[in-house]
């Protein structure tokens, strides 16, 4: 049974294309946002796809719930979930779908790449994305934000599985290693194709006695469904920020009442630890050191759970945090 629909996306993109008529933009500014135009419309494509197929096996299945595009932010902490599927046997299947064009490729160390244009560039692991999301998963239950069923004045407990479903069509290079050395979290690497097969094999392994003392009624999984549907948190997308513009073209700008000179310590990849204490007169990238706007600072500021406390340009923005949208 369907819970929940994703998201319309169109929102975003009619948002991000009003910032293309706009006189104040450069031209390096303007390709940036014609890129997330069109990483926004690729990505909804693939989840689409993806929500297809899941919803091809379970939206008339009464014993499986599924929920798709659900944000949740659970004490400062934020999990953008593609897709959930609920099982009676309280199985949450957290599903992060990914389309790669030109193919993707994981290597002994379980680190991923992808083609652009024929050429390679890492990126961020799904896999270990997906781990973040069920992380949340865990406080929600855990702070008793949905109330899950009990028998004999005993709680059940979810089992939270991981699966990065790829588009049907992506090349897949996967490491060539033995049984001993396979990487964490590549079996849970599939075509959304093979999702069904997955479950139903998940389903298979567990005993005839198990199955039964953990199964709960449909009813009951359907009300934990709603529960999490209803801490959906859709995002605030403040674009004009989010690429260091004002809110306006023109006219009086009005002072930021935060302090832009303040700046965490995380430490991200190529970042010096040895930062001084003393303040900068312009606030910079905590990552590149680049200077940012005032716009840009309270767009991290906005959204400091997603950036770990940290101060990032538009370009180390898209760098470690590519799948924020």
């Amino acid at each position: 049974m369907r819970i929940k629909s994703a998201d319309d996306r169109q929102p975003q993109v009619k948002g991000l294309t009003a910032l293309l008529s706009r006189p104040d933009i450069s031209g390096r500014t303007r390709q940036r946002i014609e890129q997330k135009i069109r990483s926004i419309e690729a990505g909804q494509r693939g989840e689409a796809q993806a929500a297809y197929l899941i919803d091809f096996h379970y939206a008339r299945d009464p014993n499986v719930m599924t929920i798709h595009d659900l944000r949740i932010n659970c004490d400062g902490r934020v999990a953008q979930i593609d897709h959930l599927i609920i099982t009676r046997s309280l199985e949450f299947w957290v599903c992060e779908s990914k389309t790669f064009v030109e193919g993707v490729e994981i290597n002994e160390q379980g680190e991923w790449s992808v083609y652009y244009g024929g050429r390679k560039r890492g990126i961020q692991s799904p896999i270990e994305q997906n781990k973040r999301h069920i992380v949340v998963l865990k406080d929600v239950f855990a702070r008793r934000l949905v109330t899950m069923p009990t028998r004999l004045g005993l709680t059940f407990k979810a089992t939270l599985r991981s699966l990065v479903l790829v588009s049907d069509r992506t090349h897949i290079t996967r490491p060539k290693v033995t049984a001993s050395e396979r990487v964490n979290g590549l079996e849970s690497v599939i075509k959304a194709e093979q999702l069904k097969t997955k479950i139903d094999e998940s389903n298979a392994q567990r005993t005839v006695p198990s199955t039964h003392t953990t199964m709960v009624s449909a009813e009951r999984i359907e009300s934990v469904a709603r529960q999490l549907a209803a801490l959906h948190s859709p995002a605030n997308y403040a674009w004009a920020r989010r690429f260091g513009l004002p809110e306006q073209a023109s006219g009086p700008q009005v002072p930021s009442a935060r302090n832009p000179t303040r700046v965490g310590r995380i430490v991200f990849p190529g970042m010096s630890r040895n930062g001084g204490g003393r303040s900068q007169a312009m606030p910079r990238c905590e990552s590149c050191g680049a200077t940012v706007s005032s716009a840009v600072v309270d767009y991290c500021r906005d959204n400091e759970a997603l950036f770990e406390g940290s101060i990032l340009c538009v370009p180390c923005q898209d760098e470690f945090y590519p799948d924020r949208y």
